[in-house]
């Protein structure tokens, strides 16, 4: 049975007139029709919003590793964000279509086709070892979570490829390691470039020496 209101109209328009009937489905329809174009234009928003958030992490981002994350639950995946945040990283997940957008035109771009299945993505927007290092690092206590790739200073590299990439000393220690092996071919190329000058000067030294004589 339906309800009525006042003289016997039911809210759904079943004992209105035939005319207010029409006027009250058109109503119903013109309502739908705008509410439904309305959550459209918010949901189109809000993925504009996300992918531009997106493109800027992966344009900031130093590394990028793909994970696979499916089983995880919401305390694992808060205790995985805890221990990236000690390097300046951090995990978030997006929809995969909204990642092949975002990655275009950054370093990310090479791994537009790698978001497939359920991705996770931990952004080393620091040093992009310690990133890849604690990724792994979870990933070895915790089997439900997979290192898929990732990609470091825009070039894409496969899981095993990451995994040798952990094992690289901290960005410190290599900066100190290259400085380390700058400084020996820096001094021998002032010396030899001493010897010359003093060569020079000595020719010069000689040739003023003749023609005084």
């Amino acid at each position: 049975m339906s309800e009525t209101v006042g003289r016997g109209f039911s809210l759904n328009g079943a004992n209105r007139p035939a005319e207010t009937r029409y006027e009250f489905t058109a109503y119903n329809f013109l309502f739908s029709r705008l509410w439904e174009r309305r959550r459209n234009l918010i949901t189109k928003e809000k993925k504009s919003q996300q992918i531009a958030e997106l493109n800027e992490r992966f344009s900031k981002s130093k590394a990028v590793v793909l994970t696979e994350y499916k089983g995880l639950t919401v305390a694992e995946i808060a205790e995985l964000r805890r221990s990236l945040k000690e390097v300046g990283a951090e995990y978030k997940v997006f929809k995969n279509t909204l990642s092949s957008i975002a990655a275009k035109g950054t370093p990310a771009e090479p791994a537009q086709d790698m978001f497939v299945g359920p991705i996770g993505l931990a952004f080393g927007f620091d040093d992009p070892i310690a990133a890849a290092k604690k990724v792994l690092e979870y990933s070895g206590k915790n089997e439900k979570f997979r290192v898929k790739s990732g990609v470091i200073d825009g070039r894409l590299f496969s899981a095993d490829e990451i995994k040798t990439i952990s094992k690289l000393p901290p960005k410190p220690v290599l900066l100190g390691m290259l400085a380390g092996v700058m400084q020996a071919p820096a001094a021998k190329l002032a010396g030899a470039l001493n010897a010359t000058l003093s060569q020079f000067a000595y020719a010069m030294e000689a040739l003023k020496n003749k023609k005084s004589s």
